[in-house]
């Protein structure tokens, strides 16, 4: 019976959420500087009663903690979320970076989305109104509003900012927000029409000459064309409307510095900017030579277009899908460039190796243009191969072109889905939601043998110290408990009982080890047939075995 003992001595019992768990000591031995590792029975969370360590933790996550000390691998489980399987892991003790490679995608995928919710988030596409205390830590004020001491313009800053800069946040600032669309569309169109032909009005001049008669005789000359007048007005217009805008949201602004330095602000300042200097310069400058140059920086109005996207959500995320493409986009970049230098050398000695009157390959940096054409599948048909081996080279660039660019377009499509799926989800998402305050039970540290009165359903005010532990260990419910099993079951009173089953170190199925078997009671009566008597230590609570007495 020694054996008996010695064997449930080593095993443990472990209650995760309520799911008991029994294994071996050695068995948590395996993995050290862990929790399990480091189990004894003065943890406040080890019940002397039922013999069991309690840990209110997910159980399903714990069923492959203790496989990975069984096993020596750590799976882990599809119904769980990644993250919740890192807190766990980091509760007992475990690197997560000792999951299999058979399910390191499928444990990685949760951080992948981390990533993209934070890209969301400095997007800023949530058109939910913030309460006032976001607004104030928002602003910097954080601290006057919970004092009450709020100012004036402490109260109409972010009301201002809203209304110019958050389309969504009411009513008037919806009003706004399609106002400056129609002055950015209004700007953009007149940018483009006042190029036409037929939008432009003659330059004329009026020339004096002398006549013979010492007379003077006045005709028109026409130099130049120029965009009609009204061009201009309605460019004043707009850019009053931008200049305005800007000023409005620099002031009311919760950061400068970010205001200054977002890149959306950067195309308006220039484009605003560059119309005054055209204004300055018409004005001033006419006489210069080179007033007209420019002119040309005048096209980054165009770029006025991207200020949009402060009030459309979607391209916002093609921004963004471009942004986080930009490998794909840098390895296209090069396949095509190392294409059009391959294919612009070939095309070029194929053509020469046959008689070829003909030819439009004069040199290798024209044949750059019509491998960068091909490769495109755009084919202008400037310039063609005439050779048998040109036309083949020909044939071949444009194939390589097809498979070249057809490659990352996968890839940008699957990003801008992802973010686009994304950024539905979390228009679906309730944003308030009920508040889970982190209280954890408070439990002493308890002593084996020793209970509070009235513990587990005690009787109050009866027996205590190991008597009354005792007491309750005999009427507990302990299936798992090898040494109550054994003082719960009939034990036979006639010859010595040899317990012969054992379980294996994991916990599964049965061995041939003869020092602890929990299975088939087996007779062997002493050779002297002298009787014998099961007898229990109250004090310990173990079993053993005495020669009764003949008299």
């Amino acid at each position: 019976m020694n054996l008996v003992n010695m064997d449930a001595e080593n095993r443990v019992v472990l209650n995760v959420g309520g799911i008991r768990h029994e294994t071996y000591k050695a068995t948590l031995k395996k993995i050290p500087a862990t929790r399990l590792s480091r189990l004894t029975e003065a943890l406040a969370n080890y019940d002397p009663i039922l013999n069991e360590y309690f840990f209110d933790r997910h159980p399903g996550v714990f069923a492959q903690v203790l496989n990975y000390y069984r096993t020596g691998k750590l799976h882990y489980p599809s119904d769980v979320c990644g993250p919740l399987f890192e807190e766990e892991l980091e509760f007992w003790g475990l690197d997560a970076n000792q999951v299999e490679p058979c399910c390191w995608m499928t444990y990685t995928q949760h951080r992948n989305t981390q990533e993209t919710l934070a890209v969301l988030d400095r997007l800023d596409l949530d058109t939910e109104k913030p309460s006032d205390e976001e607004i104030a830590r928002k602003f910097g004020f954080e601290e006057d509003y919970f004092k009450g001491t709020l100012s004036w313009w402490q109260m109409m800053k972010p009301k201002i900012w809203s209304l110019f800069d958050e389309p969504y946040s009411s009513t008037a600032a919806k009003v706004i927000g399609v106002l400056s669309v129609f002055f950015i569309c209004v700007s953009i169109l007149s940018f483009c029409l006042k190029t036409h032909p037929d939008m432009k009005v003659p330059v004329i001049k009026t020339i004096a000459l002398r006549t013979a008669s010492n007379g003077t005789d006045f005709f028109l000359e026409k130099r130049d064309t120029e965009a009609h007048v009204a061009f201009f007005y309605i460019e004043c217009i707009c850019n009053a409307w931008f200049t305005f805008e800007i000023l409005v949201r620099f002031i009311a602004s919760p950061n400068k510095c970010e205001f200054i330095n977002a890149s959306v602000n950067i195309i308006d300042y220039i484009a605003t900017a560059s119309f005054y200097i055209d204004l300055a310069l018409r004005r001033f400058g006419s006489h210069l030579e080179n007033a007209d140059i420019m002119e040309f920086f005048s096209i980054i109005r165009i770029m006025r277009l991207f200020k949009l996207t402060r009030h459309s959500s979607g391209l916002k995320i093609l921004i963004q899908t471009f942004r986080a493409s930009a490998k794909e986009f840098t390895l296209l970049v090069f396949f095509l460039v190392l294409g059009i230098v391959i294919f612009a050398s070939l095309v070029y000695y194929a053509e020469r190796i046959q008689t070829n009157p003909g030819n439009d390959f004069k040199s290798i940096p024209l044949g750059l243009w019509w491998a960068l054409v091909t490769m495109t599948t755009v084919g202008y048909g400037d310039m063609v191969p005439k050779t048998y081996i040109g036309m083949f080279v020909g044939a071949l660039c444009a194939l390589a072109g097809v498979l070249t660019i057809a490659l990352p377009v996968p890839v940008i499509v699957s990003n801008f889905a992802m973010y686009y799926s994304h950024t539905q989800a979390r228009a679906k998402l309730p944003k308030k939601r009920r508040r889970v305050l982190p209280v954890e039970p408070t439990r002493g540290p308890r002593i084996p043998g020793q209970c509070s009165t009235g513990d587990r359903g005690g009787p109050p005010g009866g027996t205590t110290g190991p008597a009354a532990a005792q007491d309750k260990r005999m009427n507990a419910i302990k299936s798992n408990n090898p040494k109550e099993s054994m003082l719960g079951a009939s034990m036979p009173k006639l010859g010595l009982i040899g317990v012969t089953s054992s379980l294996n170190p994991n916990g599964v199925g049965l061995e041939s080890n003869p020092a602890f078997l929990l299975g088939k009671p087996k007779f062997e009566p002493s050779p002297t047939s002298q009787p014998t008597q099961v007898n229990l230590a109250q004090s310990s609570g173990q079993c053993y075995t005495t020669l009764k007495s003949t008299n």
